[in-house]
């Protein structure tokens, strides 16, 4: 295929994915200022902390998500990648703005638990819409994905530790029934982003079968800083290919599929959860760079 038809092609699933990112943080949005603000329900990360600093000062929502989202950006920018960080931060001020859109409607309800399972949901699938399309709404996962990326942390563990600490603390300011009702809104937004996003685990395995494993493992290492494991395969019908296996994080799974769909669209993906990973199999560019 010519490069003048793909490129359209790229265009265009490049301008849907951010529709999409837009779509998924005003729903976001909605979640958090029509269920989980007016029953003083925390989210995690920094837009639990603005809530927090919401109730207690009465500074626009908006306009501290945005602001304390900011830091977590400029530091991401040079070590996650700028599609990454352009995308989130369209995301961040999307989310942000709508807060104030959605800050003077009625609220859709006051019941605690209507509010903890809806508000839950709906924030779910606008945190795993924006997720599928390669960004992120929380400067806290930006900083756990980078710790992934430094230390090989599992994301899914660091973003806990730090709501916990955050569900802790408004515990302390708000009475911990407060925080019991956040921390289940948390588990209920993880399920769903997990079935919106596709994927239960954090870390995944893909398998790629491709006439073009060389410059496939070449571009995977290059731009997403992970080694492949190249095999040899012979089609029943297709004849010799090569094989390639690399474990990755959630969040890399859409930069993955647009890399490998611009070196060979005809090749076959398989994506499955990982369980558990023994031993350092998720490399860092850093690490194979040593000698």
């Amino acid at each position: 295929m010519s490069d003048n038809v793909l490129k359209p092609k790229k265009y265009m699933r490049e301008i849907s994915s951010y529709v999409i990112l837009m779509i998924g943080a005003i729903i976001a949005a909605f979640a958090v200022e029509e269920f989980l603000v007016p029953c003083t329900i925390l989210d995690g990360g920094i837009v639990g902390i603005s809530i927090m600093i919401n109730n207690l000062k009465g500074i626009s929502l908006g306009a501290v998500t945005l602001a304390l989202n900011i830091p977590f950006l400029i530091v991401g920018m040079r070590k996650l990648g700028t599609a990454f960080i352009v995308k989130s931060a369209v995301a961040m001020t999307v989310f942000s703005s709508f807060l104030e859109v959605f800050a003077p409607l009625t609220d859709v309800t006051h019941e605690y638990l209507l509010a903890v399972c809806f508000g839950g949901v709906f924030l779910g699938v606008g945190v795993g819409l924006v997720i599928r399309s390669g960004g992120c709404l929380d400067g806290t996962e930006t900083v756990a994905i980078f710790m992934n990326k430094k230390f090989n942390l599992p994301v899914g563990q660091t973003v806990l530790f730090i709501n916990v600490v955050i569900y802790t603390v408004a515990g302390f300011l708000f009475g911990f029934n407060r925080a019991m009702y956040s921390l289940l809104t948390y588990f209920i937004t993880s399920k769903v982003i997990d079935y919106v996003e596709t994927g239960v685990e954090q870390a995944k395995a893909a398998m790629i079968i491709t006439d073009e494993g060389q410059m496939i493992a070449d571009e995977i290492f290059k731009k997403m800083g992970r080694t492949v494991t190249i095999l040899e395969g012979e089609g029943l019908i297709s004849g010799k290919k090569a094989v390639l296996y690399c474990v990755l994080n959630r969040f890399e799974i859409h930069e993955l599929r647009h890399l490998i769909k611009e070196v060979d669209a005809s090749a076959f993906i398989t994506v499955s959860d990982v369980s558990e990973i023994i031993g350092n199999h998720i490399k860092k560019k850093a690490d194979a760079d040593t000698p």
